[in-house]
């Protein structure tokens, strides 16, 4: 018996919003944006609904698709870094609406979350023969400097989920390899709000809440870390650079995404892509894409799927699937 996914689901909110007035503030417009990121819209959240609200919704799509009740769920996973509150976690809340029991934990790696909750997730399910739900969810919108062109037009808000189970046979999810480059921690990062500098009133704190991040560090880190972990990854699970049929990577820059590719040497795979209309929506970025991919028929059973994760600490999440 393996484990894999079966099915997938997600939502972005139906604000959309443009390059214009997402650069308004930051003084950059639509032509520098697309330039820069490829990026043409993004979706944000409303005032009234909050991380767990896009986490439930895309959790029951996931749900409906893998023909699975809440109830027979055995572990929620969230994988956020916007948490609706400090305390309690996220998925608790998103346990609460959907009706389920089990455990349910918010799981941290910033963008590359979602591989890391699927991780966990699979070693949960070979043990334990349950189901579980994981879950990739951001709302970014509420934490950028609006006058910060470096993150303001990138990113947007959504969630993304797949239903983990027993399958007959050896698909599923064949492999994930987790890491953590902790002395470049300080490239992405939000600097307030917890022990090491608590929120303050004071107007010299008025923006530590922000998402910061050093996007010529994050471009080098990528472009030097990442291929060849990928490379190491294929060889260790056996597996040939043609023989992979798809990549679905974190969204993080339409344009960077085009540089990844090259630089990967997966010339023949499908490399799928949501950020030109939902931008980066951290770690909902790669669960997003692949349910954008599946109900569009795109990925076919047994056929071999590449999932490529980074983002702060600096972390980086592969999964190897064999569709189902």
């Amino acid at each position: 018996m393996g484990v894999g996914i079966l099915g997938t689901g997600a939502y972005v909110p139906d604000l959309i919003v443009t390059n214009d007035v997402a650069g308004a503030a930051a003084e950059v417009d639509d032509a520098w944006i697309r330039r820069k990121t490829a990026i043409r819209e993004r979706r944000w959240t409303p005032p009234d609904l909050a991380t767990s609200d896009l986490a439930v919704r895309a959790g029951r799509r996931a749900l409906a698709a893998a023909g699975i009740s809440a109830t027979q769920l055995s572990t929620i996973i969230v994988a956020t870094s916007t948490p609706d509150r400090p305390q309690p976690p996220t998925a608790a809340y998103v346990q609460h609406a959907l009706g389920a029991g089990g455990a349910a934990f918010d799981l941290n790696a910033v963008c590359s979350g979602f591989v890391f909750g699927l991780a966990t997730a699979r070693a949960l399910v070979a043990e334990t023969a349950g189901y579980a739900l994981v879950i990739g969810a951001d709302v970014y919108s509420r934490i950028l400097n609006p006058r910060d062109r470096r993150t303001v037009v990138l990113f947007g808000d959504g969630a993304g989920a797949v239903v983990l189970g027993r399958t007959a046979g050896n698909g599923g999810v064949l492999d994930c390899r987790l890491h953590t480059f902790g002395h470049m921690s300080e490239l992405i990062s939000v600097p307030g709000g917890g022990s090491r500098q608590p929120y303050s009133p004071h107007p010299d704190a008025e923006e530590s809440h922000y998402f910061t991040m050093d996007g010529r560090g994050v471009r080098a880190f990528v472009v030097t870390e990442l291929p060849e972990l990928v490379k190491d990854f294929l060889y260790d699970n056996d597996v040939l650079a043609h023989e992979i049929d798809h990549v679905v990577p974190h969204q993080a820059n339409g344009v960077m995404l085009g540089e990844i590719a090259f630089r990967l040497g997966l010339t023949k795979a499908v490399m799928h892509r949501t950020v030109t209309e939902y931008g980066n929506t951290g770690a909902a970025s790669i669960p997003i894409t692949l349910d954008n991919a599946v109900r569009a028929g795109r990925i076919q059973q047994g056929q071999q799927v590449l999932l490529v994760a980074f983002g702060g600490g600096m972390s980086v999440g592969l999964g190897l699937l064999e569709w189902h």
